[in-house]
């Protein structure tokens, strides 16, 4: 098992805070600090540079920590090679998902699986793609699943989910009782769409190409941090809005919102897994099985 003063080095490297690391393991900032001097009195370098009230790695922390968390993964994968041997899973499980997916997607997946693991320590973060994206790459999460198209090289993606973003309008907007729309009528259209750095906005932009258009050509109103808050805006508006099939179920059935069939046009995506390349068995595959088994999909 990993000496705590390398978990202490982990957590403080991660949130370049004594405070926060602290906080996160549940002990003193003075008995965080107390554990970082006696690493560097053990290893001879200075791991962190102090500048006021901000610290950052010098380059003996850079080399110790990328040994630190090459540590953190053996020991993860060795806890859950044991596990599976007594049929008791456990470790800690830290996933990323994009909006969308969290709010919508994963809450029931998430319920069973605790209730089919519940030795797994679960924590999610949200995030937009490109947050999810990022957060993998600085290894502060094992698996993401995200909306976006667009795919890094340094990151591994699987298939997970298919999903359509739909036209969506309040219930009585004119458009409602005209039932369908076409891709002229909805680019005319007063829109509320998704931040930057979405994967919703990205499929609209991939949409807009073939028609030679942007999305400066487009009368958008507002762009806001999330689904549920594009929902609350539209039933006291006249603006359209393009959400995943998956965001606004509740609120069709409610009679709040009413969708736009499209007419000419199909905004198809798909939900991935993502993980770095070369990530071992463990946990993020494990979860990722059951997750495919939750909506009946392939393996």
């Amino acid at each position: 098992m990993l000496d705590f003063r390398w978990i202490v080095f982990r957590s403080v490297a991660k949130h370049l805070s004594f405070t926060k690391a602290a906080g996160e393991l549940f002990i003193t900032q003075p008995a965080a600090t107390k554990r970082i001097q006696e690493l560097e009195a053990e290893v001879g370098l200075r791991l962190f540079l102090r500048k006021g009230n901000r610290i950052q790695l010098t380059p003996a922390g850079e080399t110790l920590l990328s040994f630190a968390d090459r540590s953190h993964a053996l020991q993860e994968e060795m806890q859950f090679a044991l596990g599976k041997l007594k049929n008791q899973v456990g470790g800690h499980l830290r996933l990323g998902a994009s909006t969308t997916i969290a709010q919508y997607v994963l809450a029931p997946v998430l319920s069973k699986f605790y209730q089919r693991h519940p030795q797994v320590q679960l924590s999610l973060a949200n995030g937009n793609t490109e947050a999810i994206e990022q957060a993998l790459l600085l290894q502060h999460i094992d698996l993401g699943i995200v909306e976006g198209s667009s795919h890094r090289r340094e990151l591994q993606y699987t298939p997970f989910l298919p999903d359509e973003l739909l036209p969506v309008v309040r219930a009585g907007h004119p458009l409602a009782r005209k039932g369908t729309i076409t891709f002229q009528e909805l680019v005319q259209q007063p829109l509320v769409l998704r931040e930057r750095g979405s994967g919703t906005l990205e499929v609209i932009e991939e949409a807009l190409r073939p028609h030679y258009l942007r999305l400066p050509d487009l009368n958008v109103v507002l762009y806001l941090g999330s689904s549920e808050t594009i929902k609350s805006f539209l039933q006291h508006s006249d603006c359209v809005a393009l959400l995943s099939a998956h965001a606004i179920q509740l609120e069709v059935e409610a009679g709040k919102l009413a969708v736009l069939p499209p007419q000419d046009f199909h905004l198809a995506r798909t939900f991935w897994f993502v993980q770095l390349l070369g990530q071992q068995e463990g946990l993020a595959q494990l979860f990722q099985r059951f997750a495919q088994r939750q909506y009946n999909l392939p393996e």
